[in-house]
């Protein structure tokens, strides 16, 4: 299985015969590995509403004739796009074709943001995403802060890599990160949401270091590097 940094909180995986795309905010993105009319998906995945995570969902997938999988509102506005969707909602889960997908809750807010129309449209509840492919576990933790009961992910669940953002401000920090990296309990992790603004700048590698203090293997991923699982 193919793991791809895209930039941001973009990640592709393929699988031996599927590929996913989560928060594919690719156009408008100062880091973005490709271009969205590159992209080629069977299913993109979305963790919340706002506008750097929803990003280009409505192009790749509609181009691609791919399935929208989100949050119930978010993905009840995409379908309203003309999109195919599939609407999910935190503690659910479904096995497609390509894997089991679980939605977990995100400490986070929701909203895409209209700037001509000066509105906020709200997008429901923010989640994280526990995908099972192939024998293997993968969380991406969405946007979020630190919370609990992210050890009773590590506690249900054997999860071989995470997805942990870093950028602080308006996500967890390094700091916050590397516990909850201990706390789901993850064999290795990818840094993810950092460095694509100046506002959440961080040095990825020295929280690579962190994590292998702390018996963890972190994996620092620069756009467009890909890595085995």
């Amino acid at each position: 299985m193919k793991i791809t940094f895209l930039g941001h909180s973009c990640i592709q995986i393929e699988t031996g015969t599927h590929t996913l795309l989560i928060d594919p905010f690719l156009t408008g993105n100062p880091v973005a590995a490709r271009e969205a009319s590159e992209i080629k998906a069977d299913a993109v995945l979305l963790t919340h509403g706002h506008n750097d995570h929803v990003g280009d969902a409505e192009s790749i997938a509609k181009r691609n004739g791919a399935v929208i999988i989100a949050p119930n509102e978010l993905a009840v506005y995409m379908g309203w796009q003309g999109c195919k969707t599939h609407p999910m909602h935190i503690g659910g889960a479904h096995t497609f074709d390509f894997g089991r997908v679980k939605l977990t809750q995100a400490y986070h807010g929701s909203g895409l943001e209209l700037p001509d129309e000066q509105q906020i449209v709200y997008m429901g509840m923010p989640a994280g995403l526990l995908l099972e492919l192939e024998g293997k576990t993968i969380y991406h933790a969405g946007d979020t802060g630190l919370f609990g009961d992210m050890k009773l992910l590590g506690e249900r669940h054997q999860i071989d890599l995470a997805l942990l953002p870093i950028g602080d401000n308006f996500t967890m920090g390094p700091e916050d990160a590397l516990l909850a990296a201990q706390w789901v309990q993850a064999k290795r992790v990818i840094p993810i949401h950092y460095n694509t603004f100046p506002l959440i700048e961080q040095d990825g590698r020295a929280f690579a270091e962190a994590l292998g203090d702390a018996g963890i293997e972190g994996l620092v991923l620069e756009p467009g590097e890909s890595w085995e699982l």
